[in-house]
């Protein structure tokens, strides 16, 4: 096997056990630990950690660690909050939220760097075009990468059904599921639904020992990047300092169409944040269990990934406006369902149809808004993708941050509004678009910045 794919694998299936772990840990939190909110409060802590990460972690531990040690360090981060779960409390998970927000940016980018270097030094003596072999090596670490969402929730759901006490949920609790949910009464019928602590640190093992393994397989068989290839390429990716990349971030919203492309990079948060926040917890685990939560993560998952692929390879031929259209009455549909329906055990097919539409979306939202940035902002792409980070982060810190203090009927009408707003601010985009460069084409393609934003998922 040539030795550039070989570690190109290595990474890809790194990151594939590192996030069947977190993937699967972050889909429960809301369920898991829901005593005074302490779960959604943690992955909004992690998401906050994060925002601060990206401003000035990755180019210098790059500098310092090389990709091999940063990415290896950088899963240690994702261990942690594995661990700080065996014992959920506010001293155990909201420190390893923070450690695990400051160690995903330099993950991220540190792998986005390794693939980068090691397509270039393909490229150079294969005598093919770089852009090309790095978009295969970026192909191949996704299309492994992204079973992790099905694998960690599968796990899950295989050994939380292994609980021997049944709860039977009474027609009394159901009515307090859904979008009225009784804020009260729902947390009793999730704490009296929980899985016994065998069960749980049964759970918590798998996903630890899975994070060690992706550690060792990085430090045993990732090869380190020569110090001298490091150094030329270096130049060539041009790694930002610290406040370069904070002055150009901030300096990129001089932009009229990075400010209006806010609220609709906030969406994406803001979406994702309800769906593994509060559906899970006040639609499934209070009608269902906790049990179902992994199945119906899959269905996301799988409808997610299978879209995103779809829609990355037609939206030259439909054009972005027709996706953000379709995505848009999809979501819309969603959440005016999800205030009229009452979730019950008996409609169990009906659970799947949200998630599955959701990820329908959500597809959209990903692959299109990446695209668009990567479009709009060819000549600034540092400063956009920076922006692309720190707004979506922003929508999951606030998503998480009021899942306790809400209702879900009002979270819904705030997820409304915010894609409406989104759906103005992005119309006006398009306007100025069609405005300065009129007769130009307006379909998207994928540009190479598409895959490596995929980092805002952590």
């Amino acid at each position: 096997m040539e030795r550039n794919l070989k570690n190109v694998l290595v990474i890809s299936f790194g990151f594939l056990f590192l996030f069947t772990a977190y993937g699967g840990l972050q889909s429960l939190q809301s369920s898991l630990n829901s005593e005074e909110g302490l779960g959604v409060a943690s992955l909004s802590v992690l998401y906050a950690a994060l925002i601060l990460s990206s401003m000035f972690l990755p180019p210098i531990l790059i500098k310092e660690l090389g990709c091999k040690w940063t990415i290896a360090i950088s899963m240690c981060c994702y261990i942690a909050f594995s661990l700080g779960n065996f014992y959920a409390s506010w001293y155990t998970l909201i420190p390893t939220s923070v450690i695990l927000g400051l160690g995903g940016a330099p993950l991220w980018s540190a792998k986005c760097t390794y693939l980068t270097i090691a397509g270039t030094s393909y490229a150079e003596k294969a005598g093919k075009n770089a852009k090309d072999i790095i978009n295969q090596y970026f192909g191949v670490f996704f299309l492994i990468f992204q079973s992790s969402g099905i694998w960690g929730n599968l796990v899950s759901s295989l050994i939380f059904s292994q609980s021997s006490s049944k709860v039977e949920i009474s027609e009394e609790d159901l009515a307090c599921c859904g979008a009225y949910n009784c804020l009260a009464d729902t947390t009793n019928t999730t704490d009296s639904a929980k899985p016994s602590h065998s069960l749980i640190y049964t759970l918590l093992g798998v996903y630890s020992a899975s994070g060690v393994l992706a550690v060792l397989l990085i430090i045993i068989f990732l090869d380190q990047i020569k110090s001298d290839q490091a150094e030329t390429e270096k130049e060539k990716l041009e790694i930002p300092s610290f406040w370069s990349t904070f002055l150009a971030t901030f300096q990129h919203l001089k932009d009229k169409r990075q400010c209006l492309l806010i609220p609709l990079t906030m969406y994406s948060g803001f979406e994702q944040g309800f769906l593994s926040g509060d559906y899970t917890k006040a639609y499934v685990t209070c009608a269902l269990g906790i049990q179902y939560i992994g199945y119906l993560m899959i269905c996301f998952a799988a409808v997610n990934s299978l879209c995103s692929l779809l829609f990355g390879k037609i939206s030259q031929f439909t054009g972005r406006k027709l996706l953000f259209a379709l995505a848009t009455v999809t979501n819309t549909t969603c959440i005016i369902a999800l205030l009229l329906w009452k979730p019950h055990p008996k409609q169990l097919a009906v659970f799947f149809v949200f998630p599955a539409l959701w990820g329908l979306s959500d597809a959209v939202w990903q692959t299109q808004t990446n695209g668009l940035y990567g479009i709009l902002f060819e000549k600034h792409k540092e400063a956009a993708f920076a922006n692309y980070r720190l707004w979506e982060s922003l929508g999951f810190v606030i998503a998480f941050g009021y899942s306790t203090k809400l209702q879900v009927y009002v979270k819904l009408y705030i997820l409304l509004s915010v894609l409406v707003l989104s759906m103005v601010t992005y119309g006006a985009v398009e306007c100025l678009e069609a405005k300065s460069s009129p007769g130009t084409p307006t379909a998207t393609k994928k540009e190479n910045g598409g895959p490596l934003t995929q980092e805002t998922h952590i």
